[in-house]
């Protein structure tokens, strides 16, 4: 392997790109064409510059990732994660546009991440202030934070669940029960206020358990999955390679992260499957826009894996959080206009006549929304989409729990998340 540096890769590639001259057989230079710089062909020159520049800003780039301490990381972090929200208030409006027939409940379940985001604040000043550490670093406050993304995702879930499998059952002629969270907020708006205050009690035992003595290390939910350390199923005499650090996470915590990332991407796996019962591929669109977030979740339990060891990857999880609540808004603006959403008259005022808004087409609008109801209704069949196959590996879990109710489904999904772990 032969290793360049900065000066030496632009040196490399100056030999390559400078043209080589060859003089007349009859011509003999005093002195080598090359050896003065006002020779060269100045488009030659500024490319030279400009790699040497480049791979100037590439190594100094990978030498500050490589030496990030962890409050320089969370200060890169804080205005992805800040700029964030913008998006994510458009991705919310724009799925809850009437003439998308998105489930309520979905919307709440959506909705709730707000309410994570917020609440997240506090605990993270509380890591902070009272111990000196970042929310990642201690346990008890960071499983009853990361609690309410699983709240997020287990309602979206839940209410994705509830109205796919009203959709094949009705369609199959069967005698079934439209969900109260079909078009209803209230319903899981009462879920969420109860699972909420349930996480805000796990952040209160701790400190009830220890009389106010709560450490930073201390364990959430008392560690009580934690009955036997990992050398208690281990042979006498065999030794563990390493003793994990104080700040590994135990596995009650461990179960939230797990089942956060899988409640979400079953939750794609829905949505990719209301595309063919809405007939309108734009729901696929919104699953695409959706799997960044994935990947920022699943960049969060790395960071997690790795004991919290490698800060550099907070602010690659921000910026694609970021990146995702802005797909994730484009995909529902997509899926709105494709359901007749205009711009309000307020709006074109203040915007003008940008190119990229749709022209207002109220009579549009009215027949696309009619059509949805109507086939929500039984009174109009939409014809299936001939784009029906699926998005492998994305319903795969949800199509194996489809039979289930929701509460064995959420059993048998906390377990396999315990057994995953």
């Amino acid at each position: 392997m032969v290793v360049l540096s900065s000066r030496g890769l632009a040196s490399f590639a100056f030999n390559i790109i400078t043209p080589r001259i060859s003089p007349p057989s009859t011509f003999v230079p005093r002195r080598p064409m090359l050896s003065s710089r006002r020779h060269l062909p100045r488009t030659t020159i500024h490319r030279c510059s400009s790699l040497k520049l480049s791979s100037d800003v590439i190594a100094n780039s990978v030498v500050f990732l490589e030496t990030m301490d962890r409050s320089s990381a969370e200060s890169l972090a804080g205005p992805f994660f800040g700029a964030s929200l913008f998006p994510y208030l458009g991705f919310l409006y724009f799925l809850d546009y009437p003439g998308n027939g998105t489930p309520k409940g979905v919307t709440i379940g959506f909705a709730t991440c707000l309410l994570f985001v917020f609440l997240t604040i506090p605990a993270a000043i509380g890591a902070q202030v009272g111990y000196g550490v970042s929310l990642a670093d201690c346990d008890w406050l960071h499983g009853s934070a990361e609690s309410l993304l699983t709240i997020t995702n287990l309602v979206t879930t839940l209410s994705f669940k509830s109205a796919v499998d009203y959709e094949v059952r009705r369609r199959n002629r069967e005698d079934v029960k439209l969900p109260e969270s079909y078009n209803n907020y209230r319903p899981m708006i009462n879920v969420v206020i109860v699972l909420t205050s349930l996480a805000f009690l796990t952040a209160l035992y701790p400190i009830i358990a220890t009389r106010g003595g709560a450490s930073v290390h201390t364990p959430y939910l008392g560690g009580f999955l934690d009955v036997l350390p990992p050398s208690s199923f281990l042979p006498p005499s065999w030794t563990p390679i390493h003793s994990e650090p104080d700040n590994a996470l135990t596995v009650a915590t461990w179960i939230i992260h797990v089942s956060s990332l899988v409640e979400f991407l079953v939750a794609m796996g829905y949505c990719w499957k209301w595309a063919d019962i809405s007939n309108n591929m734009r729901w696929r669109g919104l699953t695409w826009g959706l799997l960044p977030l994935h990947t920022s979740g699943i960049t969060a339990i790395t960071y997690h894996l790795l004991y919290n060891s490698l800060p550099v990857l907070v602010p690659l999880q921000a910026a694609l959080t970021l990146f995702g609540n802005s797909t994730a808004m484009y995909a529902s603006y997509r899926l709105a206009v494709s359901n007749g959403w205009t711009v309000p008259s307020s709006w074109r005022s203040f915007l003008g006549e940008l190119p990229f808004l749709p022209d207002y087409d109220q009579k549009g609008e009215i027949e696309n929304t009619l059509i949805w109801r109507n086939a929500i209704e039984g009174e109009v069949g939409m014809q299936q989409s001939p784009f029906s196959s699926t998005l492998a590996g994305f319903e795969d879990l949800g199509e194996a729990l489809s039979g289930d109710n929701n509460y064995l489904f959420v059993i048998k999904l906390f377990m396999g998340c315990a057994i995953m772990r």
